[in-house]
């Protein structure tokens, strides 16, 4: 009988006060971004361990080997003080690292964690409104997210898989998109437009050629999730696209082209755009709309250099 097993402890909030800032990074054309105090760096975070040498624990009831979650959660919580970096993705290598270093029968690692966003209030001061040091307001949309994996090997301890992205976007065109020219047959319905709103749900993922990029050591090298998150707007802003696959790609496209670090960048979208409710009689760009009966379109697609 073969088995691949792993456990660990997942959903673990982390808030962590007064994070190394992240500082140094490479401006570019689309984005405002140049950096974050991370006053507040707060993430949800899962560990796995995998291995076959838990096995006993699974077959015999043998927990010799294995480390409770319970204490995998304490070591991460009390771990991350430690940490003096200032990236997702670093605080991950970071622990994966440690959780080796201490739990010699611990052989991969994989650590996945979310960004929990929270932006600084706007406050009123003596020369007017500024971004509160202290008071920062909770955001429910898009995050960032990464993967980082590690394992034990003749050098120590090495990074052998590593995404970062960006989930749960939602992405609302009112003009300056169409869909036509498809196949059409008995079973189609759906008229030809060749401007309407598109109203897209975003998720998406990229590698670095050097997983070492991605741990921020080299914040000039690093790719924030800000910038990614305004050059993909950007790119919906300004192109005209004929269909959902042609507008990723041309995402795709870009960022390739504005970060040659990365290798790889993949997309997951929904068509979520909206229907036609009413039509104003004396205006015709003046409309209602409501949501979309499902189900929903769903496309994805991946780039690699």
């Amino acid at each position: 009988m073969q088995t691949e097993i792993s456990y660990g402890k997942h959903h673990v909030t982390i808030y962590r006060t007064y994070a190394a800032p992240l500082a140094g990074v490479k401006a570019i054309p689309e984005s405002a971004f140049r950096g974050r105090s991370n006053t507040l760096f707060a993430l949800d975070l899962d560990v796995d361990v995998i291995g076959d040498n838990f096995l006993p624990a699974y077959t015999e009831g043998d927990n010799g080997n294995v480390v409770a979650t319970d204490s995998m959660k304490n070591f991460v919580l009390r771990e991350t003080l430690n940490y003096s970096g200032a990236t997702l993705e670093g605080l991950l290598a970071f622990l994966g690292r440690r959780f080796l270093e201490t739990y010699p029968q611990m052989q991969t690692l994989r650590l996945t964690g979310r960004e929990q966003p929270f932006a600084a209030a706007s406050v009123p001061g003596n020369d007017g409104f500024h971004a509160s040091e202290v008071l920062f307001s909770h955001q429910r949309g898009d995050h960032a997210t990464a993967l980082v994996e590690l394992v034990r090997d003749d050098d120590g301890v090495s990074v052998s898989d590593h995404q970062c992205g960006l989930a749960a976007m939602q992405l609302i065109k009112i003009t300056g998109s169409a869909f036509a020219d498809f196949v059409r047959d008995g079973y189609t319905t759906l008229p030809e437009v060749r401007d309407r709103p598109l109203f897209i749900y975003l998720d998406m993922q990229w590698r670095y050629a050097d997983a070492r990029d991605a741990l921020g050591s080299d914040a000039a090298r690093y790719v924030p999730a800000e910038q990614v998150r305004d050059l993909v707007q950007h790119t919906f802003h300004s192109f005209v696209s004929m269909s959902i696959q042609q507008l990723v790609y041309e995402m795709g496209t870009r960022l390739l082209g504005r970060f040659p670090q990365l290798t790889e960048v993949s997309f997951t979208g929904q068509n979520r755009t909206w229907d036609t409710a009413a039509t104003s009689e004396s205006n015709p760009q003046i409309k209602a709309y409501t949501d979309p009966r499902p189900g929903h379109g769903n496309i994805t697609l991946t780039m690699k250099r």
